[in-house]
């Protein structure tokens, strides 16, 4: 059997999330925080060896004090994050006690994934060695200037938005940090695609949807309880 190490980048700074004590991975819904529930589809799947959750060093005393016990039981690694995001999942990927065939990183703070959507980026990765789930835009796409201007329509073919997981033949995303750690990146398809590495579309849901704001957690949590 194949098997894949998952990361979770819950290091984020919460800031468009909006007020509040609680950044968004750790506000509950649906009676556990936000971070936990991929976390815990990850760790149930026999084809998954390793779940590593990234967190702030700020989180630190926080996350110990409410969740070490469910990491131990679940079989969570908690590593702690950098500067930027490209950082915390270098340390991630450095931290990996069984690594993987493959490495899949999941935004913690998108809790509606679930096994079909897994299932399928899994086996496309395992046959193209590098595939990101995503959903093509629906909508009408505009260039705006600083002023608030529309400069351009932007046509929306082949255009899609990135979700998570994106998954990586290991050595190509061990070469992609290599390369390219601490360098900006928005996501890891970025980075393996500045490789030359060829990286397969599997399309989301929206019920993938990653939390930003305090609406999101709302839809969330709507369509969450429509999936039970």
């Amino acid at each position: 059997m194949i098997k894949f190490s998952v990361i979770l980048p819950a290091a984020g700074r919460s800031t468009r999330f909006g007020g509040g004590e609680l950044k968004k991975v750790y506000v509950p819904l649906l009676g556990q925080p936000v971070w936990l529930h991929s976390a815990r589809r990850f760790a149930a799947r026999l084809d998954v060896c390793d779940v590593v959750v990234v967190i702030s060093p700020d989180d630190h005393d926080y996350f110990q004090q409410h969740f070490a016990e469910v990491c131990d039981e679940v079989g969570i690694q908690v590593v702690l994050g950098g500067e930027t995001r490209t950082d915390s999942i270098a340390n991630a990927i450095d931290a990996l006690k069984a690594p993987g065939d493959f490495i899949a990183i999941h935004d913690a703070a998108r809790p509606g994934i679930d096994d079909a959507m897994i299932d399928a980026v899994f086996n496309a990765a395992a046959s193209s060695g590098a595939a990101i789930l995503a959903l093509p835009v629906p909508g009408t796409l505009k260039r705006v200037s600083s002023e608030s201007q529309i400069t351009e329509t932007v046509p929306r073919e082949g255009i899609w938005e990135a979700q998570t997981p994106q998954v990586f033949r290991r050595p190509v995303i061990l070469e992609a940090y290599e390369k390219f750690r601490g360098e900006p990146a928005t996501d890891d398809a970025s980075l393996v695609e500045r490789l030359g590495h060829p990286v397969s579309i599997v399309k989301g849901a929206l019920k993938n949807l990653k939390i930003t704001t305090r609406e999101d957690l709302d839809v969330a949590q709507r369509l969450l309880s429509d999936a039970t």
